[in-house]
């Protein structure tokens, strides 16, 4: 399989860094996952790396070396995370259950699928602009459906960091969101990414960053960019991005390989 992957994340503004996020691939799989731990929720980084360690867990199982049914496995992979998540809260008696927002795709014969849970986004990416991106669960994107704020107003609303929809939290309001198989053309760039980066950034700028810069430039470049805007208070800023095509090198994968980012975390 031919394809570029990097992934990188930032602190910012913040006391700890509650994102992860990982890839993992076979010869014929790209898996790309990440999730954005809830900073209101108690261990909200804890959710996360679960959500993280399921699917690490459930691709090394199933991508020998295709996975089956990608789509159904993306939504029963999150459904499995959410269940561990709020499995693990009765377990430690936490008094409530750690959240996190979850979004993944995978990658096969040549096609793309995604599900997610939160305001964490997969952008497809293609020749300089948007083809897709996943819809944010949040009280803000409701209400611009429903036409009650505008738009452009979403990325200022006092109410803009409010999810409807996540791993753990709430049981109740857990769902996930998916879609069907998407045909990649070579070339096509996969972002995914926590509300740290695409909150401080416009759509138009982020798929420009990818259409010719390499991954780890172009990717870099932005995290700075959405730090410096978010300034002192910036938000966790996390991303896992992928270039698609025979432009890129093979990357051979005899038995399944999984790579999660190792989170540093500031000093005391």
């Amino acid at each position: 399989m031919k394809f570029a992957v990097y992934q990188a994340s930032r602190t910012g503004g913040r006391k700890y860094n509650q994102d992860r996020v990982a890839y993992a691939y076979s010869d014929k799989a790209l898996l790309l996952v990440l999730a954005d731990g809830m900073g209101g929720h108690l261990h909200g980084e804890t959710a996360a790396q679960i959500a993280i360690q399921i699917f690490m867990q459930a691709f090394a199982q199933a991508a020998q070396p295709r996975v089956p049914e990608p789509e159904e496995f993306l939504r029963e992979v999150v459904r499995r995370a959410h269940e561990a998540i709020t499995q693990y809260a009765r377990e430690q008696h936490l008094g409530g259950n750690p959240g996190t927002t979850c979004v993944a795709a995978l990658v096969q014969d040549g096609q793309v699928c995604w599900a997610h849970a939160g305001d964490s986004r997969c952008y497809l990416l293609r020749g300089g602009g948007t083809a897709a991106v996943t819809r944010d669960h949040s009280a803000v994107q409701q209400w611009a459906d429903w036409g009650i704020i505008k738009p452009d107003e979403m990325k200022t609303h006092p109410d803009r960091n409010k999810i409807t929809n996540c791993l753990g939290g709430v049981e109740d309001m857990f769902y996930v969101e998916s879609t069907h198989a998407v045909p990649l053309q070579p070339g096509d760039v996969l972002l995914l990414c926590s509300d740290g980066l695409w909150g401080p950034l416009v759509d138009a700028e982020i798929a420009a960053a990818f259409s010719s810069a390499p991954l780890a430039t172009a990717l870099d470049q932005l995290m700075d960019k959405a730090l410096l805007l978010g300034g002192a208070h910036a938000d966790n800023t996390t991303a896992v991005v992928a270039r698609w095509g025979d432009a890129e090198d093979e990357q051979p994968a005899p038995v399944p390989v999984c790579v999660a980012l190792e989170v540093e975390q500031p000093q005391p």
